[in-house]
């Protein structure tokens, strides 16, 4: 469907049921939901919430694995005018309790144990208190929660008919501007924030960019992002729900199932981060899965070589969960103009970005790097416990803290504001030496900050290689890419991604990147510093 400034989750699944009635809208390994389905289901649930006195404006904790169920729950809520507030499977107790209280959840639905996590144990530890069963809860750590239940509880319980009748009257009161969800993110560094999304922001960023992402409602749409992460909840369900799309979803990828999983529902589009996309790729190739439904538009490891653009030729599509998703791009099926190759693509509509001094916070020409501001209808409404002043600049930008240049409209991404460093004067990006080290052959993936030298700050990078490189050779290789001032002087070598410290969302932790790089002596898989001083620095 079209962007429509009046739409919200109601009226959506409303639409969308009678649109397409019979087609699947999620899909898990063991459920299938079709629009008919998600509508009738999601209007009993949300029955079954204002029984027990939610409604507009009430705060809904979730902590579920993906899965058909996660979806009902998640639009159940936001159907009526209560806001979603979805939390990470990875959270302990101990910050599972901040989120709570920071956020204001007054009824928490979570599974009792995923991967290990006995969520309300832990909470229940936290908060100092005798274990937590659902029902009722009084506690001043987390004042605002009145009620715990189990996923199974809330399908299961008894509901009058005629409340569906006021699930109804209440749908018609939400308005565009209603806030549906709180997500919370880390960033790459610094507290966690609850950031504030309406029905209009939400729907308004993941419609403005399904066109680039070439999502229509012949898609059959994999992703293996978490539903607490935007990267689940807005390029997942939401995208899928605009689009009249299928979504397909499972609570634990892993390779051989995945694929599986890919070939019998004949998903049309893989999104993901790419690392994942080039492991899948390699189990394809020894198990023999078949794959041709895959078309341009997922990441292109997945896709037959003829498919595949040249290095940085496509848009990288970037956003964060201020702008519930990727908020530039460019067609995913179409190779940009060779002077924006290695950008992220254009501000889609309604998406205003400005470039600003990071010190003063005056605009810059194009073409000068500074932090990444967003202004428009599709951004945050706001943070949970700050205020507007303390978000947004007088006259509305958000500041991102990433840092960025616009050359002819394009967008270029060169990391985040607080991890740029100065090498012999001159300024490095690590997100720069990591493109760099990405386009070389045998290379599946690295991560770059920078981390404290004797002599000032160096440049560490964590390759992702099955190619037996040495540091030699990796420096060799990256002397061939990159100016000798930006080449990696502290090296780690891994075989797989699974040691990258990552949170909640998914973001790479610099902080803890750079304790791994520092960590060199207590491991057989060492990281080498090179000797420093034996290169002239080139600034260009």
């Amino acid at each position: 469907m079209s962007e429509s400034p009046q739409v919200t989750i109601a009226s959506l699944i409303r639409e969308q049921a009678i649109a397409h009635p019979d087609k699947p809208m999620v899909i898990d390994p063991t459920e299938r939901v079709s629009y008919r389905e998600l509508d009738e289901s999601t209007r009993m649930l949300a029955a079954t919430f204002v029984e027990a006195g939610i409604g507009p404006g009430t705060r809904v904790g979730l902590i579920m694995p993906n899965n058909a169920r996660w979806v009902q729950i998640a639009l159940a809520v936001t159907r009526i005018g209560a806001v979603i507030v979805p939390f990470s499977t990875l959270l302990t107790g101990r910050e599972l309790a901040a989120q709570l209280k920071v956020s204001g959840v007054a009824h928490l639905i979570s599974v009792e144990e995923f991967r290990g996590h006995r969520y309300l144990d832990e909470l229940s530890a936290a908060l100092g208190t005798p274990t937590l069963l659902p029902g009722g809860v009084t506690n001043p750590e987390v004042p605002a929660l009145r009620r715990i239940w189990s996923p199974a509880t809330v399908f299961r319980a008894q509901r009058f008919p005629e409340t569906r009748t006021v699930v109804d009257a209440l749908a018609k009161t939400v308005t565009p501007d209603a806030t549906m969800a709180i997500i919370f993110t880390s960033g790459s560094s610094g507290a966690p924030k609850g950031v504030v999304h309406s029905h209009r922001s939400a729907l308004g960023a993941v419609a403005a960019g399904l066109p680039d992402r070439l999502i229509d409602s012949q898609t059959r749409l994999y992703l293996p992002m978490p539903f607490f992460w935007v990267g689940g909840f807005g390029s997942g369900i939401v995208s899928a729900l605009l689009a009249g799309a299928t979504l397909v979803t499972e609570e634990v990828p892993e390779a051989e199932s995945t694929l599986r999983l890919l070939e019998r529902e004949r998903v049309t589009h893989f999104r993901g981060w790419p690392d994942q996309a080039v492991a899948l790729a390699h189990t394809a190739a020894k198990i023999d899965a078949d794959l041709s439904s895959l078309q341009v538009g997922s990441l292109e490891a997945l896709l037959p070589l003829a498919e595949r653009s040249q290095p940085g030729a496509r848009a990288n599509l970037f956003g964060m969960t201020e702008s519930f998703g990727p908020y530039c791009g460019y067609p995913a099926d179409t190779d940009m103009p060779r002077s924006a190759w290695g950008s992220c693509g254009k501000p889609f509509h309604s998406m205003e970005v400005r470039i600003a001094d990071p010190e003063s916070a005056l605009p810059l020409p194009d073409g000068a790097t500074g932090e990444i501001l967003l202004r428009g209808p599709h951004v945050l409404r706001g943070i949970c416990q700050r205020g507007r002043e303390e978000v947004f600049t007088a006259d509305g930008f958000y500041p991102t803290g990433d840092l960025g240049h616009l050359d002819d409209g394009f967008l270029f991404y060169h990391g985040r504001s607080d991890d740029m460093v100065k090498i012999s004067g001159a300024t490095v990006y690590p997100s720069e030496v990591a493109a760099a080290l990405k386009s070389i052959e045998g290379i599946d993936n690295a991560f770059v900050t920078h981390i404290d030298g004797a002599s000032g700050p160096q440049v560490g990078a964590v390759v992702v290689s099955r190619s037996g490189f040495t540091t030699g050779q990796l420096r060799s290789a990256a002397r061939q890419v990159l100016s000798s001032f930006k080449v990696p002087t502290v090296w780690l070598v891994l075989d797989s991604d699974d040691e990258i410290p990552r949170g909640g969302t998914g973001k790479v932790k610099a902080g803890d990147l750079r304790k791994l790089l520092c960590c060199k002596g207590s491991q057989s898989r060492v990281a080498i510093p090179a000797a420093a001083g034996t290169e002239k620095s080139e600034v260009s």
